[in-house]
C-alpha cells in the first residue's frame, strides 16, 4: 500500500503508478479527501518496498498483512482518514446504512403471473429489492433448473418480466449469475448481479462480474472460512469495484448427529466480517434453515447481532413452488418479518450510541 503526501502531484501519482504496472503489477487508486493510496495488486516480491517508498510524492510504503487488504478496515482509514463503513446505493435503496434492507422474492421465476404477484406482495410487505432466480444452480440435474436452462429466449424473456416488476413496483432487482457466459446477458437487465456460494471460489467469473460496474452480492460458500470469503471478494475489488454486498447463507453442520437444518447460520460471522472489512454484509436465513418456521427466530438473530438486511425467499403458496418449497414463507409472514426486525434494530441502535456516549 503506497500512499502519497497530501500535495503530491498528479504527475507523481502517475510516475508511481507506471513504476507500479513496470513490475507486473496493477495499481488500485484511491483519491480521498485527504490523502491518496495506491494499492498494490498482484506478486508484491517483483518489487521493492524501499524503491517504492523513495518515489518523489511517496510518503509510505507500508505492507498490509491481510490477503483482502483494499476491503480492510485499515485500508479504508488510511484513504479516507475516518473509520467508515461503505453504503452501497442502488436507485434509492441504501445498503450498508443505519437502516436495514430487505431483499425478497421467489427462489425460482416460474411464470410472469407469478413473479409479478409475488412481487407487488414482498413490496406492500416491506421489502426493498426483488430477487428472482432464472439460471438455478440444482445438486440434481433432474431438477428444476429455472427458466434459464429452456434456452436463450426464455431467459431473456424472463429476465425482462423481472426487469418490468421491478420497475413497476419501484425496486431494484437481483438475480444469480450461474456461469461466465450469462454475465453480458444478465448485466442489461438487473440492478445487483448475485454470486451464488457454489461460485465464490470462481476467479474469473469474479472478475468478469465486477468489471460490469454493478453492485455485486456475493454468497460465502458453505464450507469457507470468513478469510477465504474476504480474501475471494478481493477478486471483485481489484477491478475496481468496492460496491460489493458480502451475505452469510450458513456453512456445513460440525456433528454426526441428526441435522435439523439444511447448514449452520454463523452469526458470529457478522461482527467479525465488520471488523475486517467496511463493505457491508447481510444474511440469508432461507438457505441457512431450509425450514420456514424458523425464518423469522433467524431473520430476527441476523438483525440484532448488526446484519445490514436479510435476502428471503417468498411465494404465495409455498406448498406449490417448484424449488425450495420448503423454505419459503409467505408475503404476510415476511412483513411480521420486517417489521419486527425494524423494531430490533431501533432497539440496538439505541444501545449503540448510549455505549458510544458512556
Amino acid at each position: 500500500m503506497i500512499i502519497m503526501e497530501k500535495d503530491a502531484t498528479q504527475e507523481q501519482i502517475k510516475y508511481v503508478v507506471d513504476e507500479v504496472k513496470k513490475h507486473g503489477l496493477r495499481a488500485d487508486i484511491s483519491r480521498g479527501e485527504f490523502r491518496t493510496i495506491i494499492g498494490l495488486v498482484g506478486d508484491e516480491s517483483r518489487i521493492s518496498f524501499a524503491h517504492l517508498a523513495a518515489l518523489p510524492g511517496v510518503k509510505e510504503a507500508r505492507m498490509v498483512e491481510t490477503p483482502y487488504k483494499l476491503i480492510s478496515r485499515e485500508y479504508s482509514e488510511l484513504f479516507e482518514g475516518k473509520d467508515e463503513s461503505h453504503v452501497i446505493e442502488v436507485g434509492d435503496v441504501k445498503i450498508g446504512g443505519d437502516e436495514p434492507v430487505f431483499i425478497a422474492g421467489p427462489c425460482a421465476i416460474e411464470s410472469k403471473a407469478q413473479l409479478f404477484r409475488i412481487a407487488e406482495e414482498v413490496k406492500r410487505a416491506g421489502a426493498h429489492v426483488l430477487r428472482g432466480g432464472i439460471f438455478k444452480p440444482r445438486s440434481s440435474v433432474h431438477s428444476f433448473q429455472g427458466l434459464g436452462s429452456l434456452g436463450s429466449e426464455e431467459a431473456t424473456e424472463a429476465l425482462t418480466w423481472l426487469h418490468d416488476a421491478g420497475q413497476r413496483f419501484g425496486m431494484p432487482v437481483i438475480t444469480e449469475v450461474r456461469g461466465e457466459s450469462q454475465v453480458d446477458l444478465i448485466a442489461e437487465y438487473v440492478d445487483i448481479l448475485q454470486i451464488g456460494a457454489r461460485n465464490m471460489y470462481h476467479q474469473d467469473m469474479l472478475s468478469r462480474i465486477a468489471r460490469k460496474g454493478k453492485p455485486v452480492l456475493f454468497k460465502r460458500h458453505f464450507g469457507a472460512s470468513v478469510e477465504e470469503l474476504l480474501s475471494f471478494s478481493e477478486y471483485i475489488a481489484a477491478e475496481g469495484n468496492k460496491d460489493i454486498i458480502l451475505c452469510e447463507r450458513g456453512i456445513v453442520p460440525v456433528g454426526k448427529g441428526k441435522s435439523y437444518t439444511r447448514y449452520t447460520l454463523d452469526l458470529a460471522a457478522v461482527p467479525v466480517v465488520q471488523k475486517e472489512t467496511y463493505l457491508p454484509i447481510i444474511v440469508d436465513p432461507s438457505h441457512a434453515a431450509g425450514r420456514r418456521d424458523l425464518i423469522y427466530s433467524m431473520s430476527c438473530a441476523a438483525i440484532a447481532i448488526g446484519a445490514s438486511g436479510l435476502v428471503i425467499e417468498v411465494h404465495y403458496n409455498p406448498a406449490e413452488a417448484l424449488v425450495d418449497a420448503q423454505q419459503m414463507i409467505t408475503p404476510s409472514e415476511l412483513g411480521r418479518v420486517i417489521e419486527t426486525c425494524k423494531q430490533i434494530n431501533r432497539v440496538v441502535a439505541a444501545g449503540k450510541k448510549k455505549v458510544i456516549a458512556a
